[in-house]
């Protein structure tokens, strides 16, 4: 089945069907995305030497290079 056919079957669903499947794919990329990061910030994971390096600052008391960052429009 092609992706156009599934999009195709989805504009059929009534519009309950639509919500719930959408709800479904949200938990699931939700779960995949929190996989991804406790994969990459475990040990040995592609963020593991970022999380070891801050940890040594810390430690070394070091917190000079940290900036608190917010997104734009956002009141401190």
């Amino acid at each position: 089945m092609t992706v156009e056919a599934i999009k195709d079957l989805i504009e059929h669903l009534p519009p309950d069907d639509q919500a719930a499947l959408a709800n479904w794919i949200g938990v699931r990329d939700k779960r995949s995305w929190d996989g991804e990061i406790e994969r990459d910030f475990s040990q040995g994971g592609r963020g593991s030497a970022l999380l070891k390096e801050i940890d040594n600052l810390i430690d070394a008391g070091d917190v000079t290079g940290f900036r608190i960052t917010r997104p734009h429009g956002l009141a401190e």
